[in-house]
């Protein structure tokens, strides 16, 4: 039996568990046959103390569903990605202004049209525009206030490392929503990548601009020191 059989009859042994997802590489070995016999057995006790014995050693990964996207390690079916690249790009391209400053563009049409940056670097401080889920010109979390809030937080995640600083240098966040009933979603979906920062915060009822808009965030970043 194959480690990722015994994994998903785990999982699936679970009592809030109804299904799972198994991605595979199609090509010469599908590995449907295999998944299969995923159906053909059962864990008892001893099998059960013997996964727990061995989950002991593992370490956790740090973070929640998706940060394997957002920050090290990059997980995916073929490992981690950071084994394979010396450096990664910068999520937004970079350019210095005339009066010094650094500024990040993140693509969108209304940067160019109301001649705005996404984020501004000055010094140690970034300041990052109000930021709706957009990319590019498709609005993305449909009607779910939480998906559209952590696609926000993603932007400005995004912009701030394109200037040189990281999530955890964020001291201010400013959360506008259209609609006072989408708070409590909102406002968790913020804490599950601000708990372990703690920046200051100030969440504001505002009619926002465009349709389909569920929340804006503005944030500040305080670069004091270089990560080792």
């Amino acid at each position: 039996m194959s480690v990722a059989n015994v994994a998903s009859r785990v999982i699936l042994d679970a009592p809030t568990v109804a299904g799972v997802i198994i991605g595979a590489r199609l090509g010469r070995g599908e590995h449907i046959e295999d998944n299969l016999r995923l159906f053909d057995f059962e864990l008892d006790g001893p099998a059960l103390e013997e996964i727990e014995h061995a989950l002991a050693d593992f370490q956790q990964i740090p973070g929640d569903c998706g940060d394997e996207y957002r920050k090290p390690p990059f997980l995916t079916a073929a490992g981690d990605l950071s084994d394979h690249f010396d450096e990664f790009p910068s999520p937004y391209p970079t350019r210095v202004t005339q009066e010094g400053r650094t500024i990040a563009l993140s693509g969108t049409k209304w940067e160019d049209a109301a001649g705005f940056a996404r984020a501004l670097r000055q010094g140690d401080r970034i300041l990052v525009s109000g930021t709706t889920a957009t990319h590019r010109e498709t609005l993305i979390g449909g009607t779910d206030p939480a998906s559209q809030t952590h696609f926000c937080i993603d932007k400005i995640e995004g912009a701030i490392q394109s200037l040189g600083g990281r999530i955890e240098d964020v001291v201010r966040t400013r959360i506008y929503i259209a609609d006072p009933e989408i708070w409590e979603p909102v406002t968790r979906a913020h804490g599950q990548r601000f708990r372990h920062i703690r920046p200051t915060n100030t969440l504001v009822r505002a009619g926002l601009i465009g349709e389909g808009y569920l929340v804006e965030i503005e944030a500040e970043a305080l670069v004091l020191e270089t990560p080792d």
